[in-house]
């Protein structure tokens, strides 16, 4: 069987000389293809230079950006210099009112600038704190973008023109250099040279987003109407963005808002506290300010841990300053205070007489983070504890100041122990110190509030008492609370319980809020409630027993000694009108003394009130509490004269050495004639007021007949029977800076 053999592949033998390619003509095509690569590789270089002069790497997104946060920067820098301004004059002022007081002069033209020099700063303050921020992070303008690409262009022109520059005088100073500038040519070219493609982009308004860089408090919900703002979306960093194997480190390390929320994250995993972020970081002239959030449980983590964080930052005592957010319950601001916070808080505006009402909120301090503190007192009844030494004293006159600034109301005081509103004492209608006057006085509102209660209906006032200078409102302040008698403290909780509404209000202070100071559990039954240096128990009876957890802290700070102010005037608070209650540190400003008198005086020249003619003639019909009344036996014998007495306004004035109502005549009689003359010898000297020494010599010389064997007491006495009270401070007179007597203008009104 024949086989059939598959055909083979013939392949062409090699010829002998095989043909080449030139020579010349290899050179040829290899400096083509390398001429090719040169000019793709000089596009390249071109269109990248091109580009990066032109910024064609930063789009519109983020040079919006970078405006917003050199926008930010800028304002905080302006910000920090303002109130370090604001500072520097503080502190000027402050020497030159001790120059002046060294020299016995109240003021001078240096004080009167410098007063002048801090209003326009502190106006300067306000403007920015309520137009600043929200300028610092407005999207940019067209205009604006424009200008930040055309200084960006410029900048990098300039870098590479100056680049090239400092290198030829390098090369000139150093020829070596030349040899180091061949491999980095090299690499520079190839890194030009590579091929460029342009990245696709969506167009789009720059804005479409709001971006990352504006602070959380002006990034608006979309899911809620009205563009309501979110607190602590801007976050810097969280804990999963730690490095494993980093320590804490103290807070003087840290510079950058993210080596802050770095330093903040790191103690926090150190002390197990729950910490999973810290957003909206600010650097103050006292530290830094962070909206932190916790992952499980409540802030009140760091409230238990504010100790041990302490440590960790390397901060004094309280320098850890929490508050939860009602708004998130899972977020707190965290303070981190290594200074005084309130430094550069702005001090006593100056409140003419008459130039408010009580229904106008007026400012008594400063929070923490800067905000101001203002109150207004209309109906108001407030409780305002402070251990000795916590500044209750300048916390009152601080809201005396404003209250006998007030052309529709009437300011009483009244302190069992101390000496309550001293330095107002001239724009204080009555000053109550002894039980008997104390007593009277809480009786004599607490008839009137039921006087006006039956009122309103008949002047048409609706369902609350509406002050005027004709029907003025009356404040009453009681300072030292617990001293009071007992039949003081039923009074004054019943007038609690019915003044509001006919605007006979009263604050009390104490030294303490639990009911071993105060007798009844009273606290939480204020509408209006402020702590300062306390103890905890006070914290929790008076703003209740989650209190501490929530972040009131009043027994955190501390009471002043003689030679160091520390904390005292700084408050908690709650039920301000028209203000939330927030767990935040304030510091109520206190006027010096001086001050206070002055403004006492102004305000006594202007005029002081009585009550309305309506609510005292009322009081003639109404019942008295059974437990201030007399009582008798069954044959009608007194079994019990009455603990007090219900007495008219003249004579509750005459009780309390205060000056009688305008109007009220004396008659004739050796207490007149001792006030006429009084008046007279003033003349004669051509002075306002006279110590009451001084005076009684005077009067001796005038009428030796009638004075010459009159001595101190005995002239007190005839001055108190023409109603001219005791004698009260003058403010300074020679070297003597606070001594007692009369006033002419004072002894006028009773002629």
């Amino acid at each position: 069987m024949a086989t059939e053999t598959e055909p083979v592949e013939q392949i062409p033998p090699m010829p002998t000389n095989p043909p080449t390619i030139p020579r010349k003509q290899r050179i040829g095509t290899v400096k083509l293809q390398a001429k090719a690569a040169y000019g793709e590789q000089k596009q390249n270089v071109r269109q990248r230079l091109a580009g990066w002069f032109a910024t064609a790497d930063i789009d519109d997104q983020k040079l919006a950006e970078q405006v917003v946060d050199s926008k930010r920067r800028q304002a905080q820098r302006q910000d920090d210099e303002l109130l370090r301004q604001v500072g520097r004059v503080n502190s000027r002022l402050a020497q030159a009112r001790i120059d002046a007081a060294r020299q016995g002069e109240e003021t001078s033209p240096q004080i009167e600038r410098l007063k002048g020099e801090l209003a326009a700063l502190q106006a300067r303050v306000e403007t920015r704190a309520a137009e600043g921020p929200a300028v610092a992070v407005m999207p940019p303008t067209n205009r604006e973008l424009d200008r930040a690409r055309w200084t960006k262009k410029a900048t990098r022109v300039a870098a590479v023109l100056a680049g090239g520059y400092g290198y030829l005088h390098g090369i000139a100073a150093e020829p070596a250099l030349l040899l180091l500038s061949i491999p980095a040519g090299g690499f520079g070219w190839w890194f030009l040279a590579r091929p460029h493609v342009e990245e696709a982009k969506e167009v789009g308004a720059p804005f479409g987003q709001a971006p990352v860089s504006l602070p959380a408090t002006f990034l608006a919900d979309p899911t809620q109407a009205g563009g309501a703002m979110s607190v602590g979306s801007h976050v810097v960093m969280n804990v999963e963005q730690l490095d494993g194997d980093a320590k804490p480190f103290p807070l003087r390390n840290v510079s950058t808002p993210q080596q802050l929320a770095e330093c903040v994250l790191l103690a926090a995993r150190a002390e197990s506290v729950p910490v999973v972020e810290v957003a909206d970081v600010q650097r103050q002239p006292w530290g830094w300010q962070c909206v932190v959030r916790v992952d499980e449980g409540t802030p009140e983590a760091i409230i238990a841990k504010a100790g041990d964080l302490e440590t960790k930052f390397d901060l004094p005592t309280n320098g850890v300053r929490p508050q939860p957010l009602r708004a998130r319950r899972a977020c707190a601001i965290l303070r981190l205070v290594d200074g005084n916070p309130f430094a550069t808080a702005p001090g006593l505006p100056y409140r003419a007489p008459k130039s408010l009402s009580i229904t106008d909120r007026f400012r008594i301090g400063t929070s923490v983070g800067g905000d101001p503190l203002e109150v207004s007192l209309a109906g108001v009844m407030g409780l305002w504890v402070a251990a000795s030494g916590g500044g209750k004293t300048g916390i009152l006159q601080a809201l005396g100041e404003g209250v006998t600034a007030c052309y529709d109301n009437i300011t009483i005081d009244c302190d069992p122990h101390g000496d309550g509103l001293e330095d107002l004492g001239d724009a204080v209608r009555i000053t109550a110190r002894s039980n008997e006057q104390i007593e009277a006085v809480l009786l004599f509102f607490l008839v009137m509030s039921k006087v006006r209660a039956r009122l309103r209906k008949k002047f048409g006032m609706g369902k609350k008492w509406r002050p005027s200078a004709e029907r003025p409102a009356v404040t009453i302040f009681i300072d030292e609370f617990p001293k009071l008698s007992d039949l003081g403290k039923l009074l004054a909780f019943d007038l609690m319980l019915v003044g509001r509404k006919e605007l006979i209000q009263v604050e009390y202070a104490s030294q303490g809020g639990t009911t071993r100071y105060l007798g009844e559990n009273i606290a939480q039954m204020m509408a209006l409630k402020a702590v300062g240096p306390c103890k905890v128990g006070d914290t929790r009876a008076v703003f209740g027993d989650d209190s501490v957890r929530e972040g009131y802290l009043p027994h955190k700070l501390s009471p002043a000694t003689d030679t160091d102010p520390k904390d005292a005037g700084h408050i908690f608070i709650q039920g301000v009108p028209g203000m939330a209650d927030e767990p935040i540190e304030y510091a109520v400003h206190e006027a010096p003394s001086d001050v206070l008198r002055k403004l006492a005086a102004e305000r006594l020249d202007a005029g002081l009130l009585d009550p309305d003619q309506d609510s005292l003639d009322g009081m003639r019909s109404v019942d008295l509490p059974e437990y201030v009344e007399a009582e008798f036996d069954r044959n009608g014998e007194l079994k019990k004269p009455a603990p007090v007495s219900l007495l008219t306004w003249e004579q509750l004035l005459r009780l309390c050495d205060a000056e009688p109502p305008a109007g009220s005549e004396l008659t004739d009689g050796p207490a007149r004639a001792a006030v006429e003359d009084s008046v007279a010898v003033m003349e004669k000297a051509g002075v306002d007021r006279m110590i009451t020494e001084p005076l009684l010599a005077a009067l001796q010389e005038y009428d030796p007949d009638v004075y010459g064997d009159m001595d101190a007491v005995e002239f007190k006495a005839l001055m108190k029977q023409a109603g001219a009270g005791s004698p009260i401070t003058l403010g300074p007179i020679g070297e003597e800076k606070n001594p007692r007597g009369f006033k002419r203008d004072r002894l006028r009104h009773l002629l």
